[in-house]
C-alpha cells in the first residue's frame, strides 16, 4: 500500500549523448540510494538498467528501462533512456510520461550532437531539466567550456551551483555555492563530512556565488526585490528562485561531478528534489473525452476518475508488461479498466513496481506512479486506459517515420509463420519499427530509424526466437516533392453502374512549399457555394489520401500546398464518396502533371579522429557527398562536423575504423531531407 504524497515524489529521467554516463550515473544513484549494494559497470557489463544481453554486448543503451528508489524521504522512478540517434523514440516515449529530467553532459566534449536533439524533445514535452557535467576526472575536463557550450547550443540561461576542486586526474569532489561548503570523497567513493571552502578556493567561491546571485536576480523578480534590497541574496530566496527558474523553463542549475569514480551524485539527488518538480507542481496532461471530443485535463489526484497511458511495452519470459503512467485516479489489481484507445475492456493481472528486470507486486497504484501492469491484451504504447464511466482519450506522443529500410526472409520457407509473428511482436513492442510486404517483389521489408535500429530488431529475432533470418542490404526511404507546380487542374469523377451514381468535378492547384518538409497544405477559395463545405472536407481527405504514393516512385509526398479553386455538383449524384474520390484521383494526376524532385534522408555526421587522420576522413566524406560544416580541435583529437546523405553511411563504421587504425568515431544527428541527384542513365 502506498503511504508516500505525491509532492515526495518525482517522475525523473536520464538524457545524454552517446557514452556521457547516462547509465553510469543511474547505476551511481540506485548504489548511493541503497537500492543496489555494488555498483554496476558498463564495461563489466553488470549494470542494472542495461540488461538486454545486446546492450551488454555493445556497450551502449538501446531500450528505455524503468527503476524505482528512495533518496530522503522522497520516491524517484527513473528512466534511463538511449543515448543513440537510432532509438530516438525510446526517449520520445519517456519524455512524454516524465516531469523532470537530469541532462548528463560530457567535460571535455560539451555538448553534442545527440545532447542537442533530446534536449529539443524535452523542450517539445516542457519537462524541466537540470545538468550533470559528467567525467570532471579526464584529461582535458573543463566545466567552464562545457557551459558556454550549454549556453551557445542549447540556448536557456546555466546557473552553475558547484565549483570543482581539482581538475583532471585530482578532482576530488565541489564547493556548493549555495551552502558554501566543500563536498570532497574518497578514492572509494564515500564522501567525507562537509567542510569549510578550501583557502585556495575561497575568492573564486565568493566571486562565483556572487555571480550566481546577479544571475538569478536578473531572471527572476522576487530575487531581484531582495537583491536590490539587501545587496545579496540569502540561501534560502536563493534555493526557491532556482526551483522556480527550473520548472518554468527559464534556466537550467549545472552541477559537476564523476559517476565512474562515484563523486558528486549525493548533492545531483539533493538537487533532483530540490529543483525539479513532482506530480502536483505540472500542469494537468491533456486529453479529449472519448464520446464528443471535448478538451479534458485530468487532475493528479488519486481521488479522480482512472487515467493512465501506456508509454512502453515489453514481452517477456513472465509475461506481457505494459508500462503506465497514471495521470490521475487510482488502480488495483483486478481492475477492469477501458482501453479508450483500443475501445475494449481490460482486466489488470497485477501491477509491479519496476527495477529494471526486475519487479516488485504492489496492490495498487495511483496517481503520480509509474508501474507496469500485467495481463492487458490489446494495449499499445501510447494507449489510454481509463475508468469505464468516464472515458478519455490523452495525447499519445508521436511517432517518427523510418528511414531506413532491409528485406528480411527466413533462411527455412517453414519458418516463415514464425518470422511473421516475431516481426508482428517486434513492432508491437516499438512502434518505429514498421512491418509491410513490398508489392512489387512480395518480400517482407523492416523498415526503421537508422542501420543500427535495424540490426538490433534482426539480433533479437535470432535470439529470442532462434530463427535463421536472411537481410538485404539497407536502403533509405525517400520523398516526393513538387519542384513546379500546376495551376487550374480539372478533374471530374463520373460514375454510373446501374444504382446510385457519383458525381464530383473539382480544379486544383498545385505548388510547392517553402521547404520540402513543410509537410501538406489544403486550403479552398471557392466562392458563390459551388462545392459546398462539408465537400471541401472531403475533397482535402482525398488528398491527403494521395500523399501516400508520389508518381516518381512511389514515395510519399510533401512541401506542397494545394488549393481546391473550382468546382461543381450534381443534385442527385454528388456525396463525400465521390468528392473524396476526386480529391485522392485528381492530385494523383496534377502531380504526374508537375515537375516533382526526389528526396533523400540527410544527417548531421560529427566524426572524432586523432590529428593525423583528418585528410584521409575529409576525402573520404567528400567522396561519399559529404560537405563539410565545421572542424575543432580539442584534447588531441579533431572534431569534424558535416552533412551527408544517409544512403552514402551503410557501412562507414567499418572504413571509419580502418583510416584510423580504430581510433575514429562518429555520431550522426538527422537533419530532414534534401534532393537527390538524378539517377544515372
Amino acid at each position: 500500500m502506498r503511504t508516500d504524497p505525491l509532492a515526495t515524489v518525482r517522475n525523473l529521467g536520464i538524457l545524454a549523448h552517446v557514452d556521457a554516463g547516462k547509465t553510469t550515473v543511474t547505476e551511481r544513484i540506485l548504489f548511493a540510494t541503497g537500492t543496489t549494494h555494488k555498483r554496476g559497470e558498463v564495461h563489466d557489463g553488470t549494470t542494472v538498467t542495461d540488461f538486454d544481453p545486446q546492450e551488454r554486448d555493445r556497450g551502449i543503451t538501446i531500450f528505455a528501462a524503468a527503476v524505482s528508489c528512495a533518496w530522503d524521504g522522497h520516491r524517484i522512478n527513473l528512466i534511463d533512456t538511449p543515448g543513440h540517434v537510432d532509438f530516438a523514440d525510446e526517449v520520445e516515449r519517456s519524455l512524454r510520461v516524465l516531469d523532470g529530467a537530469v541532462a548528463v553532459f560530457d567535460a571535455v566534449a560539451g555538448v553534442e550532437p545527440q545532447s542537442e536533439s533530446v534536449w529539443r524533445q524535452a523542450d517539445r514535452h516542457g519537462v524541466p531539466r537540470i545538468a550533470f557535467v559528467n567525467k570532471m576526472d579526464r584529461a582535458g575536463a573543463d566545466l567552464d567550456a562545457a557551459v558556454a557550450s550549454i549556453r551557445e547550443r542549447l540556448h536557456p540561461a546555466p546557473l552553475v551551483v558547484q565549483l570543482p576542486v581539482g581538475t583532471e586526474d585530482a578532482f576530488t569532489g565541489v564547493v556548493d555555492l549555495l551552502h558554501m561548503r566543500a563536498l570532497t570523497w574518497t578514492d572509494e567513493g564515500r564522501a567525507h563530512d562537509p567542510a569549510p571552502v578550501p583557502d585556495e578556493l575561497r575568492e573564486e567561491a565568493h566571486r562565483r556565488r556572487r555571480l550566481l546571485e546577479e544571475a538569478v536576480a536578473e531572471l527572476h523578480p522576487g530575487a531581484l526585490e531582495e537583491f536590490c534590497d539587501t545587496g545579496a541574496l540569502g540561501t534560502g530566496t536563493l534555493t526557491g528562485a532556482l526551483r522556480d527558474l527550473t520548472r518554468d523553463g527559464d534556466a537550467v542549475v549545472v552541477l559537476c561531478g564523476s559517476a565512474y569514480r562515484n563523486r558528486g551524485i549525493e548533492p545531483l539527488l539533493d538537487a533532483v528534489l530540490a529543483y525539479l518538480p513532482s506530480p502536483l507542481d505540472m500542469p494537468p496532461t491533456s486529453g479529449t473525452h472519448e464520446g464528443d471530443g471535448t478538451g479534458q485535463r485530468p487532475a493528479a489526484d488519486p481521488a479522480a476518475p482512472l487515467a493512465a497511458l501506456a508509454f512502453k511495452v515489453n514481452a517477456t519470459a513472465t509475461g506481457r508488461l505494459t508500462y503506465l503512467r497514471v495521470y490521475s485516479g487510482t488502480i488495483e489489481k483486478g481492475d477492469t479498466v477501458w482501453d479508450a484507445t483500443a475501445r475494449r475492456s481490460e482486466r489488470i493481472g497485477r501491477i509491479l513496481r519496476v527495477r529494471a528486470d526486475r519487479h516488485a507486486p504492489l496492490d495498487r497504484a495511483v496517481a503520480g506512479d509509474i508501474v507496469a501492469v500485467v495481463g492487458l491484451k490489446s494495449a499499445r504504447a501510447g494507449s489510454t486506459l481509463c475508468a469505464p464511466d468516464a472515458p478519455l482519450v490523452l495525447e499519445p506522443s508521436e511517432v517518427a517515420e523510418p528511414v531506413v529500410s532491409v528485406a528480411v526472409e527466413a533462411l527455412k520457407g517453414t519458418d516463415t509463420g514464425r518470422l511473421a509473428s516475431a516481426l508482428a511482436r517486434l513492432a508491437e513492442e516499438d512502434p518505429s519499427l514498421v512491418v509491410r510486404t513490398d508489392p512489387e517483389t512480395g518480400q517482407t521489408v523492416l523498415s526503421g530509424r537508422g542501420e543500427l535500429h535495424l540490426e538490433v530488431a534482426v539480433e533479437r529475432i535470432r535470439r529470442e526466437q532462434g530463427l535463421g533470418v536472411n537481410v538485404g542490404r539497407p536502403r533509405v526511404s525517400h520523398r516526393e516533392t513538387v519542384g513546379r507546380g500546376v495551376s487550374g487542374f480539372v478533374y471530374r469523377h463520373v460514375k454510373q453502374d446501374g444504382g446510385a451514381g457519383q458525381f464530383a468535378h473539382v480544379v486544383l492547384d498545385v505548388e510547392p512549399l517553402d521547404s520540402p518538409e513543410s509537410g501538406f497544405e489544403f486550403r479552398s477559395t471557392v466562392v458563390g457555394g459551388r462545392v459546398p463545405q462539408e465537400y471541401v472536407r472531403a475533397v482535402e481527405a482525398g488528398c491527403r489520401d494521395a500523399l501516400a504514393e508520389g508518381p516518381s516512385g512511389g514515395h510519399p509526398v510533401t512541401g506542397l500546398r494545394v488549393t481546391l479553386t473550382d468546382g461543381s455538383t450534381h443534385v442527385k449524384d454528388s456525396s463525400d464518396t465521390a468528392f473524396r474520390t476526386a480529391g485522392r484521383f485528381g492530385l494523383r494526376d496534377a502531380l504526374r502533371a508537375c515537375a516533382m524532385v526526389l528526396l533523400e534522408p540527410v544527417v548531421e555526421v560529427t566524426v572524432t579522429v586523432p590529428e593525423d587522420a583528418v585528410g584521409g576522413v575529409l576525402g573520404d566524406l567528400a567522396a561519399r557527398r559529404g560537405r563539410v560544416t565545421g572542424s575543432v580541435t580539442r584534447a588531441g583529437a579533431t572534431v569534424v562536423t558535416a552533412t551527408v546523405p544517409l544512403a552514402e553511411l551503410f557501412g562507414y563504421a567499418t572504413r571509419l575504423r580502418s583510416r584510423t587504425q580504430g581510433r575514429g568515431t562518429f555520431t550522426t544527428r538527422p537533419t530532414g531531407y534534401a534532393p537527390a541527384p538524378a539517377p544515372a542513365r
